[in-house]
This record gives C-alpha cells, structure tokens and sequence, in this order.
C-alpha cells in the first residue's frame, strides 16, 4: 500500500490534469507580439536551435519540466516521459525527489529514468528546506547532471501540511558551495522579481527558472487537496507574476543569473517569445503531461518532434540563424504589460 506522502503525487497530478481540461491555460505571453519582417535573407535548413550555454550545450532550447515521481502511477509516467526525451534528444527534470529520500523503496520511480536514458540530460529536484548532504543525495540517485532547487512558499502555505517557516538563502548558499552540479533555483508557478534576481545573482547562483504564473496552478491544487475547506484560498489563484511579468523583472533587473522559463507554455511560439525576451532555455510540464494523458507516448512523442521542426520555421520568420540572434527581434507589448513594466520601472529606479 502506497503512502500518504504518494498519495499526495497522484493527487496532484489528477487535480492538475482535471484543472487543465476544465480551464486550458492561456499563454501569458500572448500578450507579447513580434514584429513581422517579410525579408529574413534565410533559409530553414540553415537554423541552429542549439543552447549557447557552458552548461546547457542542448541541441534544443526547450525541454521536459518537472513533474512525478515517488508513486506507481508517477514511476510509470516518468518512464514514458524519459523514453520521450531520448527519443527526442531533450532535456528532462523529474519531480520533487524528497519523498524518495524519506522512503528509499520508490527510489526506482526516479532511478527508472537514467536507467531508460542512459547517455541524456536529466535534471534532479529536491525543495527548499532540505540540506545540501540530501540535495547531493538527490543529485546521485539518477547521475543527474544538474540540480533545481525549488521554493514554492505559496504552495507550502495552502498546503494543509505545509510549511509555515521560511528561511532557506543560508541552506541555498550551502547547496551551491558543495553539490557537484549546477544548481537552478526554480519557482514552481509564482513567478520572480528583480529583487531576488539580484540577490540570487549575488549569492553566486547561475541559473534560475523563472516559474511565471499561468500555467500549473498548485496554490489551487493544494486548495482543492483540502476537503473539510474548498477552495478557502481561491483569493490566491492568481498571486504572483506571470511568465511575461517575471521575464520583464529580469530585464529591470541590475544583474540577474541565466534565466530559463516556465509556466503555461502551449506553442513553439511561446518557447520563441520567451526566447527573445531574455530566456536561454524554456520548460513545459502541464502541456506534455495533458498530451501524454490523451494521446499516449506515441502522441507527445509527434508533439515534441512537431514542436522541434517548427521552432526551426519560426527562428527563420524572424530571421535568426540561431539563438544569439533573437536580442535583435523587436517585439510589443499589450497595454496591460506595458503598464506594468512602466510601473515596476518607477519602483525600481
């Protein structure tokens, strides 16, 4: 029989699949628009998707984001997505591995996915709270070759059994200084601010995943978890900054890490805009997990491989020949963000 702590992983996933279907999330960066220019002097085949990064050296700039594990029905769903990203030749992030820490016997739901994709980059996951000794401990189950550390105090706080303390920068410090991979600071849904941009940049942290709202909304899924009080803090459904809203905090921002994105990706194009507007990488998780529920792994396995070709035809619509050409690519914004980068340009300055 199967823990309440797994249990948990599969609430979770069910509410955040149900939430999907009910309310298919709307891209936050469809309030962003490029500018056309019919004269790219380019030719598809000569697009180069790959990450200009040290570390990060993907053939792709997109890639599968943080979902399971810890649960039979997780274990399985990782099995697929690590099939997927070895087919495809992208990235992966398992879930929160804390619960295999604290129950060793469904390390195997995590483990299965370096074991399927032996030669892949796979990122490890553990919250904010745990030691560097367990972060390391995380990093060595599946020989990952880097590390998100994720804070999601706002789902901590809906959570019934949450947490109710927060004092994680000195634990973050250590983990940097002592585990042998890189190391992403991940919002999980709230987004991020130039503040901590800056002092996370400070800190000595490289990298950061933005973690915008609009896509997976776990202070709901947490909310609708609590039987005896539904929906008692749906006030909180939309706190935070949205993926546009965060990577507008990072380009007001004085000197930030490498920013990778995510929250409510739909399209390639959605991978593009963020793109241009300053992420180096960008990670979908509510969308992959709808399209392997409905269409199997065959399905996300055509989604991904679509997915790639058109990121091709779309850099040649605004004429970059690889990513380092996207700064060049003007863009407007809808009044709504265009107020709010004003104001937080006021605030800041």
């Amino acid at each position: 029989m199967e823990s309440q702590h797994a249990h948990r992983k599969d609430e979770h996933l069910a509410l955040a699949e149900a939430n999907f279907r009910q309310n298919p999330p709307i891209s936050s960066l469809s309030t962003v628009r490029l500018i056309h220019r019919p004269f790219p002097e380019l030719s598809v085949k000569e697009v180069k998707l790959n990450v200009f990064d040290p570390i990060f050296q993907w053939e792709y700039p997109f890639y599968i984001e943080a979902m399971t594990g810890g649960s039979e029905r997780g274990g399985q769903i990782n099995e697929k997505l690590a099939r997927v990203a070895k087919a495809t030749g992208i990235a992966m992030a398992v879930g929160s591995q804390s619960i295999a820490l604290k129950e060793p016997n469904v390390a195997a739901t995590f483990t299965k996915v370096r074991e399927i994709n032996t030669h892949g980059f796979i990122i490890a996951n553990i919250g904010a709270g745990h030691s560097a000794t367990e972060a390391q401990a995380a990093v060595d189950m599946i020989a990952a070759n880097a590390l998100e550390y994720h804070v999601n105090m706002a789902q901590e706080l809906v959570m019934p059994e949450g947490d109710r303390s927060f004092y994680w920068l000195d634990e973050l410090a250590e983990i940097i200084a002592t585990v042998n991979v890189p190391v992403i600071v991940k919002e999980v849904g709230f987004g991020m601010d130039a503040q901590t941009l800056e002092k996370l940049s400070q800190m000595g942290v490289h990298y950061v995943n933005l973690g915008g709202r609009s896509g997976t909304n776990f202070a709901e899924i947490e909310d609708r978890r609590n039987r005896d009080q539904p929906r008692a803090h749906a006030y909180l459904y939309d706190w935070g900054q949205t993926t546009a809203e965060s990577l507008i905090e990072a380009q007001l921002a004085k000197q930030t890490p490498t920013l990778l994105a995510t929250g409510g990706i739909q399209t390639p194009l959605d991978i593009l805009k963020a793109q241009v507007m300053g992420a180096q990488a960008v990670g979908i998780a509510g969308h992959f997990l709808h399209t392997l529920l409905q269409t199997g792994e065959a399905g996300l396995l055509t989604e991904i491989q679509s997915w790639q070709t058109h990121l091709k035809k779309l850099y040649t619509l605004v004429g970059a020949r690889d990513a380092r050409a996207l700064k060049h690519v003007p863009i407007i914004l809808n009044a709504e963000l265009l107020a709010y980068q004003n104001q937080r340009q006021q605030q800041l300055s």
